[in-house]
């Protein structure tokens, strides 16, 4: 995470109660034994310390229940530590999730193997992720890498492991997919994003991959948000196919709270009564995740719509709506994809949308 407020790098602390969290924000440069004077400050009233620190900012997390007295006896003692910028209280229930406890929006880098080319979400630059949805083959992974490259896109997506509605689907390579897709970032240099579905996977897809997906279905499943909250390999986080924004803000929570602060959301559509689509894509998350979350938010219009005649119209609408990047289903022949071709692009329409995009991010202040 990263953002600066009055020329101040906030490094936070948290003291959680029933109602309200207090946040302690400290001032540019703060020491570790600062930090630590900060939870010594909280543990000499009953509170322990949860410490994160984030590329450029660390969270201490005050774990307790103050009262009202109490609390109004320890605000004043932090704010006259030296270290201590200001302290302020934040009431929603998604403490580190929320803009409250982090004004300023955050940014982080994506691509953490030396042959990938570092890419940075929550910037003036769109981060935009395409590839298959499934990892077929190296030729044919490899092959799309290099034309969506070509056509501006930063990050390889594909997954290795399908989660799939019905058993006798293709369900992926597995192992043999991660393989495959460090082997496209070494040939081309695009961070790789792909997904992971048991907190036993965990490990082994972190070996191979820049980022960590969490599928729709998974967004609720709280086992593996913690055990991603361990790593550091950024989340991207789909929202539940019939998830309310604050339950998906609320999941993010839980990753944040065991340690990673890189965490992306993903609006890839939610199930209504609409028969037309697959899904229905809601792009109104966008300014309802910028006014409740410090975090970027990403959009999936091949997932969120399951057409690919709405797939471009739909991406142009995300980025006019301020969305900070996108995910897209790339395969260069979408009719002989082992998964979703109806919703996947072909390499020239692609081309095509990303020249559109860039006009678009233009007008609104972004960059393709």
């Amino acid at each position: 995470m990263s953002g600066e407020a009055g020329g101040v790098r906030e490094a936070v602390a948290f003291y959680f109660s029933p109602e309200k969290t207090m946040i302690i924000i400290l001032k540019r440069g703060a020491q570790d034994a600062e930090i630590e004077t900060v939870s010594q400050k909280l543990a000499e009233h009953g509170y322990k310390s949860h410490i994160t620190r984030g590329v450029e900012d660390t969270i201490v997390a005050a774990l307790g229940a103050p009262s009202l007295q109490e609390k109004e006896m320890v605000a004043p003692q932090l704010q006259a530590l030296d270290v201590v910028e200001r302290v302020l209280f934040v009431s929603k229930p998604y403490k580190m999730v929320s803009r409250e406890s982090h004004p300023q929006n955050s940014t982080f880098t994506l691509g953490q193997f030396p042959d990938a080319k570092p890419v940075e979400v929550g910037g003036e630059k769109l981060v935009v992720m395409a590839g298959p949805c499934s990892v077929e083959n190296l030729e044919n992974t490899i092959y799309t890498a290099r034309e969506v490259q070509k056509s501006g896109a930063t990050m390889l997506r594909g997954g290795a492991y399908k989660p799939r509605t019905s058993p006798y689907d293709f369900q992926g390579l597995g192992l043999e997919g991660l393989q495959i897709l460090a082997q496209a970032r070494r040939e081309t240099g695009l961070p790789v994003i792909t997904e992971v579905m048991t907190p036993s996977l965990v490990e082994t897809v972190c070996q191979h991959a820049d980022v960590l997906q969490i599928g729709a279905r998974n967004m609720q499943n709280y086992d593996l948000l913690r055990e991603v909250g361990k790593c550091r390999t950024p989340v991207l986080l789909k929202r539940g196919l019939s998830s309310t924004i604050e339950e998906w803000l609320k999941a993010a929570e839980y990753i944040l709270a065991g340690g990673n602060s890189a965490v992306m959301f993903c609006e890839r559509g939610i199930r209504t009564f609409e028969p037309s689509t697959r899904f229905t894509l809601d792009l109104s998350a966008i300014p309802a995740i910028k006014k409740a979350s410090h975090l970027p938010i990403i959009i999936d219009p091949s997932q969120g719509t399951g057409r690919r005649d709405m797939v471009i119209s739909m991406s142009k609408a995300a980025v006019a709506a301020g969305a900070d990047g996108l995910i897209i289903e790339v395969h260069p022949h979408p009719e002989d994809a082992l998964s979703d071709g109806q919703q996947t692009l072909d390499t020239a329409q692609f081309a095509s949308l990303m020249n559109d995009l860039s006009k678009i991010a233009e007008a609104v202040g972004r960059k393709i």
